[in-house]
């Protein structure tokens, strides 16, 4: 039984002796009291112990699970088709194709067009009629004309039959005055009548010179009827209809100037502005290629033709002219083009395309490409560069999507694509 002891002061120490049974039974409290002196039991501190490594180890385990299923974030890229003019392109301009040789085909003659014998895409030949303008007037004037020409013809034969008549009378003048039968006056009138007839004579056949000229001027303004195409090519527009007035100064509102406008297919060219800064880079007689944002597929060989020697002072650039050097029928006037001046001829092994992609995503001999959300390292063979892009031979295929900068990625690690 264990007694309790109290400090007092000065050193002195008051005993009480235990509680008994009896003083348990009247404090009814008493038992109620922790007893703080008493230690736990082994076996419940072990398992207390247990349960928190327990809590601990699923917290790890849920925190690896939760690390190894997120996807990595990276950058990724295409594979594309890139041409081999790339790698020895010096200058890229941009322009547009025109021809050179380009029309809009007006009436000399003012009238009331007829008949229009051609549309948009027609193709024609030089001197063929595309449309005709009413003409009764015109044949009407060509037909006095040739009236006057016979009018003045019949004048022209009266008059040299009054000539020969006075040449007669002339010469029966001179015997009869050589004989002394007739007088001076009477010859002397004899020589004026002759010499009246002989200038009749000379403006009767100046008056059939007119009246000719008059019917060529008249078959020329019934030609102007007639709107012909000045050289072999395609009609571009139609600027009037039939019934339209076709005037050739557009003198009033309602009439047309031009009636189509046409282009020689053969003359196109690629018009594009070059820098001053860069005109070392080009020169005329250069090889060039030619890329249509209409057929982005094709590259055309060009050869600059010529070079406007004068500079743009708004935009400080020099015009150079570009011509194709193989035609295409698809090809349209007004179409844009791209040019890269090249520093030489491409050869034939060199006019078709390549299968290329960004250098960040080559790794030693290796990119990571992107099928269902993982990256697969790919062994792949490059070849030579392409501009900002590197051929590729062997490993990828067009539209495969590589990941740019992989660094330590791993084969098959999960990954997402950046959003741009």
């Amino acid at each position: 039984m264990k007694t309790s002891h109290r400090l007092l002061g000065a050193g002195h120490v008051e005993t009480f002796p235990p509680p008994t049974a009896a003083m348990h039974m009247s404090n009814p409290l008493s038992k109620l009291a922790i007893d703080r002196t008493a230690s736990p039991p082994p076996r419940r501190r072990k398992r207390r112990w247990l349960i928190i490594l327990i809590v601990l180890l699923v917290l790890a385990l849920l925190l690896g699970l939760s690390r190894s299923g997120r996807s990595t974030e990276v950058s990724t890229a295409k594979v594309v088709q890139a041409w081999p003019s790339a790698a020895i392109s010096q200058l890229t301009a941009t322009g547009y194709v025109v021809p050179q040789k380009k029309a809009a085909i007006a009436s000399k003659a003012t009238g009331r067009m007829e008949w229009l014998g051609v549309r948009e895409g027609s193709k024609v030949k030089e001197g063929e009629v595309i449309a005709r303008l009413e003409r009764a007037e015109q044949e009407a004037q060509l037909a006095q004309a040739v009236a006057n020409v016979e009018a003045a013809k019949a004048r022209l034969r009266q008059s040299e039959a009054d000539a020969i008549e006075a040449e007669r009378s002339y010469r029966r003048s001179t015997e009869l005055l050589a004989q002394g039968f007739i007088a001076n006056s009477a010859h002397d009138n004899a020589i004026s009548r002759t010499q009246q007839a002989t200038a009749v004579v000379g403006a009767q056949r100046a008056a059939v010179k007119q009246a000719e000229a008059a019917v060529t001027q008249a078959k020329v303004a019934l030609d102007n009827t007639y709107i012909r195409a000045p050289f072999s090519g395609v009609v571009l527009t139609k600027t009037a209809n039939v019934g339209d007035v076709i005037s050739p100064f557009n003198t009033s509102v309602d009439s047309k100037g031009a009636v189509v406008s046409m282009a020689d297919m053969e003359t196109l060219e690629v018009e594009t502005d070059v820098s001053e800064s860069s005109l070392f880079k080009a020169k005329q007689g250069q090889a060039c290629e030619i890329q249509l944002d209409a057929l982005p597929d094709l590259r055309f060989l060009g050869t600059v033709n010529s070079v406007v020697p004068s500079v743009d002072r708004s935009k400080a650039t020099v015009t150079f002219k570009i011509g194709f050097s193989e035609r295409d029928p698809r090809v349209l006037p007004e179409m844009s083009a791209k040019v890269s001046f090249l520093s030489r001829p491409l050869s034939a092994s060199e006019r078709s395309p390549r299968l290329a992609v960004s250098p960040k995503a080559v790794q030693e001999g290796a990119v990571f490409v992107v099928r269902e959300g993982k990256a697969h390292r790919t062994p792949v063979q490059t070849g030579q560069s392409l501009g900002e892009l590197l051929e590729v031979r062997q490993g990828l295929k067009l539209d495969d999507t590589v990941v740019l900068d992989p660094g330590p990625l791993k084969d098959g690690a999960a990954v997402v694509e950046k959003k741009p």
